[in-house]
């Protein structure tokens, strides 16, 4: 008993020390954002004080750069592109998991192979497309790229705990008369660790994102905050608390969010393992 607890607590201390060092840079950048420059060099550890506090940085970024309208469209795209790739992928999760047909194998193998193929090496093509369509510095041509790019490993997830379903319950729906897009809707809820799981995920891939938006999207009506904050930095690199206060901005919003979905990817991971 001694041993399992010594153990149980060994694993825990290892991951405190863990979240420590990867949360150490994030909470560094946020102090010195709210100190002046020579405090930022001579005391980089230290916390700010009625003498080193500055809002400096923040204001450089008021005056040269709209990051309110950067974050609205990073908030647009998020948003947009999770909510119709969890549309898509649990309606496309529902027929392979629930019908029989010949190519259902070869369509689940199809999906599988867009995890391992990163969607950069059709850039090019993704691009002529978007020229095509007209959807050039829109924000509908992010949505559609990240809900392409997150549907294969949606699908697989979302299809292996739709597997798990009892059929008795979807059985027993038919016989009192739903369709079968009414059984599907009756579906989502049992699948919320699994659609949580998804999201936390997803949303971090898709904010963070600079490539896309940098190729597909570089106007200034279209800016996401990481291409918005990465085209700051290039103009200020020497303004040192403009730089960290917009990192600041660039990073607190994904920690937030992660947060916010870190209980739904445990129990997504939880409620697969017990099954």
């Amino acid at each position: 008993m001694t041993r399992n607890w010594l153990g149980v607590l060994g694993v825990h201390l290892a991951l405190v020390v863990y979240s420590l060092l990867a949360l150490f840079p994030v909470l560094l950048v946020i102090l010195n954002a709210f100190k002046d420059r020579l405090t930022i060099f001579s005391a980089p550890y230290a916390l700010p004080n009625a003498q080193t506090f500055t809002l400096e940085g923040f204001r450089t970024l008021q005056s040269t750069a709209n990051f309110p309208a950067y974050f609205l469209n990073s908030l647009i795209v998020t948003v947009g592109a999770l909510a119709l790739m969890i549309l898509l992928s649990s309606m496309a999760a529902f027929a392979l998991a629930e019908y029989s047909f010949r190519l259902n194998n070869l369509i689940g193998l199809y999906l599988s192979i867009g995890i391992m193929v990163p969607i950069r090496l059709g850039t090019v093509g993704i691009l002529q497309l978007a020229k095509d369509l007209e959807l050039v510095n829109t924000l509908w041509i992010l949505i559609l790229v990240y809900t392409a790019q997150g549907i294969p490993l949606a699908v697989f997830v979302l299809s292996s705990f739709m597997r798990q379903l009892p059929k008795d319950l979807k059985d027993a729906a038919r016989i009192d008369g739903a369709s079968e897009y009414r059984i599907y809707w009756l579906t989502l809820p049992l699948i919320r660790p699994a659609i949580g799981s998804v999201l936390a995920i997803s949303m971090i891939p898709i904010w963070n994102d600079l490539w896309f938006p940098l190729i597909l999207a570089p106007g200034e009506a279209t800016k996401t905050v990481v291409l918005g904050a990465s085209v700051f930095l290039g103009q200020f690199v020497n303004d040192y608390n403009a730089v960290l206060a917009a990192l600041t901005l660039a990073i607190v919003p994904a920690v937030l969010l992660y947060f916010v979905f870190s209980q739904q990817l445990i129990r997504g991971i939880t409620s697969g393992a017990v099954k």
